[in-house]
């Protein structure tokens, strides 16, 4: 059996990467990614913690986390395809209003 300290490296690691492609990246596409791979690191520490206690309560964070995590990807999509309709780019750094 894998220690818990492996998964919570693994999990560390997982969430430095997307921390640095949020901060990095341009594209909204890779900026979604990157939140979705801290919060998939964020579930691994929260199962691998629940393990460790033998308790349900990680699964459960997991669950709540997975369903936050789709809503954020719905209304994030729309809003990128709502602000390419209307200017043709979606480059973060020049899109800086929500102004129509």
């Amino acid at each position: 059996m894998v220690q818990v300290d492996y998964y919570i490296a693994l999990s560390a690691v997982l969430f430095v990467i997307g921390t640095l492609g949020v901060l990095t990246g341009g594209n909204p596409l890779i900026i979604f990614m990157s939140i979705e791979l801290m919060l998939n690191a964020a579930n691994l520490a929260f199962v691998a913690f629940a393990s460790m206690h033998e308790t349900f309560s990680g699964q459960i964070f997991v669950f709540f986390v997975i369903a936050v995590a789709a809503a954020e990807v719905a209304v994030g999509l729309a809003m990128i395809v709502e602000i390419f309709k209307s200017r043709r780019n979606i480059n973060v750094d020049e899109v800086n209003s929500l102004k129509g």
